[in-house]
């Protein structure tokens, strides 16, 4: 079984960005909308460490202050001096409760806030992405960027970027508190952290590499699991379940392979932390006890210096452990940002499509839809603008076309479609019919010659007008979630209920419609799946109805139908091609009999052209084709 189209290991993925830039990309989204939240978190965390150092220093005071003069006097204790500081305390404690409080509550707003916009901008790209884009990459693998790489960054910034900020503060103030007690237990907790730090940046350097390879392999995995999804059928067909489970096991097994070496290493990271935390605990409480003994410190001093031990230890621990979220989200911000920079499909017209009308036998724009469109064409040389009706006229003058360079599919292709003619493309597999199509609709660009509607070169027009003047029925007719009159309305979305009536009535489609038992409204889910290939298609033709598009492309559109289902689609698509300009990629030849000029494709060029009649006489490739495969 084939592997998805998108990124594997065997491909090479995007090159890596400075990790620093990338945060500081990351953090403008942030800081684009929620600049003033996130100050106020920061203002928040710094109060809630320091209300916590607050009473950890105050340990001292209860040691040297009040317990020890307790235990060293016989008279009545006052313990009025205690109270009051430890309600000082509580109020400080209390303050930092409060500043928790709201530094998580704002991060809610802020994490959320921020991944809207990420997904809105996502979303925004990928509708401007060329169909080139679409056909290179596997469906599930965009999918991975929108799941498990989006909420590697809500991880993030929700968790990981406030932890460190607190673990940054309370290091500082912690280390400046050390001092002042006492410089040589300070000496003691730095040599150990020394050793922490280098112990964390050989496990981050090693799990980093995995981490990345663990996001691309897991983008790979979600694209095979889409793939056979969509493939169920054929897989059950060909008895390939088996074949399917192993490759599918493939693929998992190294995406385990390098999420275990990734998380090994990360995973390693917390215990052994936390075990020279615990030594450097030992040492400092050894020393302490000694300089106690020899020198003035005091024992409030020392135990003092003992907590801020833990506490210094402890974010230098904590930091260690969001080295996981953070390699991961980089890893992730990686492919989003991939994405996001990815060459949008460009578009150099500027000749638009309008609604018009007749001005004393002149034509000029108007707001109101009229029914009759012109294309507005602006000469920026004499500063002039002039309208042009929209007739359907499509020539083709010398094109040639490859997906790539170095491999042409089409040669010097020549035709003209003149208003309301139909045009038909027949010819083997590969020949290059549909490729065709996708040209005139500017899915692609050629590489050399012209094409022409209505005499202007399309590449002055803008793709939106260019696509909104043509109406496409595909061979795979691609339903949407909602109603059926929705599905049909997609193709003019202000249409009125008696519109979609009447473009369904124009595809031959009202008839099974209104025999269901909710009618127009019938919900339609995963693509359709409750209708027949036959009345999806039907629903095809009638949402290009609803556009009355001036011309129309019919890419084998009855390819998969039986004759009876195909008749009535037949019919529907010729009312719909009446006075219209068409092109029909045929599948059954029978059904191009009357075509007005019918073009043989062979390797991507153009052998045979006439009618119908005309090329039986010929004797050529299509009285060959034709004698071969024509059905009654």
């Amino acid at each position: 079984m084939p592997g998805p189209r998108g990124n594997s290991l065997g491909r090479p993925g995007p090159k890596a960005q400075n990790p620093g830039k990338m945060f500081k990309r990351i953090m403008g989204y942030v800081m684009k909308s929620y600049k003033i939240h996130y100050t106020i978190v920061i203002i928040c965390i710094i109060t809630s460490v320091l209300c916590t150092l607050q009473g950890t220093l105050f340990m001292k005071e209860l040691i040297d202050k009040y317990i020890t003069p307790y235990l060293l006097t016989d008279a009545e204790p006052n313990f009025i001096p205690l109270r009051n500081a430890i309600i000082r305390v509580a109020c400080f404690y209390a303050l930092g409760v409060i500043a928790s409080f709201v530094q998580q509550r704002l991060m809610i707003v802020v994490t959320q806030g921020t991944m809207r916009s990420m997904r809105d901008e996502l979303f925004g790209k990928m509708e401007k992405l060329p169909i080139k884009y679409f056909d290179t990459h596997a469906h599930g693998d965009i999918m991975s960027i929108y799941t498990n790489d989006i909420d590697t960054m809500r991880q993030m910034i929700s968790m990981s970027i406030p932890q460190c900020i607190n673990s940054g503060i309370t290091i500082v103030t912690t280390l400046i508190s050390m001092l002042i007690l006492s410089p040589w237990l300070t000496l003691v907790t730095l040599v150990m952290v020394g050793v922490m730090l280098f112990c964390t940046g050989f496990a981050a350097k090693n799990s980093g590499k995995h981490f990345v390879v663990q996001q691309k392999q897991l983008g790979t995995v979600n694209g095979y699991i889409e793939e056979m999804i969509t493939g169920q059928k054929v897989i059950k067909v060909f008895c390939h379940e088996e074949v399917g489970k192993k490759d599918f096991e493939e693929l998992n097994n190294v995406l385990y392979d390098a999420s275990s070496k990734a998380n090994t290493y990360a995973n390693a990271l917390g215990p052994i932390n936390a075990q020279l935390g615990n030594l450097s605990y030992v040492l400092c409480a050894i020393t302490g006890g000694i300089l106690a003994i020899l020198t003035p410190l005091t024992v409030g001093s020392v135990a003092s210096f003992l907590t801020l031990n833990k506490s210094f230890n402890m974010p230098i621990s904590q930091v260690a452990q969001q080295f996981n979220s953070i390699i991961m989200a980089m890893a992730g911000a990686e492919r989003i940002f991939a994405l996001m920079d990815e060459e949008p499909e460009t578009d150099e017209g500027y000749v638009m499509l309008v609604n018009a009308k007749d001005d004393n036998g002149q034509l000029t724009e108007t707001p109101e839809h009229t029914g009759k469109w012109a294309w507005k064409h602006y000469h920026k040389a004499e500063g002039t603008t002039d309208y042009k009706p929209l007739m359907g006229n499509v020539v083709f003058d010398g094109v040639d076309f490859g997906y790539t360079d170095e491999k042409m599919v089409l040669h010097d292709i020549k035709l003209e479609a003149k208003p309301g003619q139909k045009i038909a493309f027949v010819g083997s597999t590969g020949a290059g019919k549909t490729t065709i199509t996708n040209l005139i609709n500017r899915f692609y660009d050629i590489q050399d010659g012209k094409i022409r509607f209505d005499g202007i070169n399309i590449n002055k027009i803008t793709k939106a007008d260019l696509r909104r003047s043509l109406g496409i029925v595909l061979q795979e007719t691609c339903l949407f979630t909602g109603t059926i009159a929705d599905n049909i309305r997609f193709g003019k979305l202000d249409a009125t209920d008696e519109e979609v009536i009447a473009a369904a009535k124009l595809a031959n489609a009202d008839e099974f419609i209104t025999k269901l038992p909710d009618g127009y409204n019938t919900m339609l889910t995963g693509n359709g799946a409750n209708l027949s290939q036959g009345q999806r298609q039907l629903l095809a033709i009638a949402r290009c109805a609803i556009e009355d598009p001036p011309v129309l492309i019919l890419d084998e559109a009855t390819s998969s139908i039986d004759t009876r289902t195909e008749r009535i689609i037949q019919e529907g698509m010729d009312k719909l091609m009446h006075g219209r300009t068409s092109f029909v990629i045929a599948h059954r030849l029978s059904t191009v009999k009357n075509a007005d000029c019918i073009m043989v494709l062979e390797q991507g060029r153009i052998i045979e052209s006439g009618t119908h009649d005309e090329l039986i006489a010929l004797k050529g490739k299509y009285y060959s084709l034709y004698t071969g495969s024509a059905i009654a």
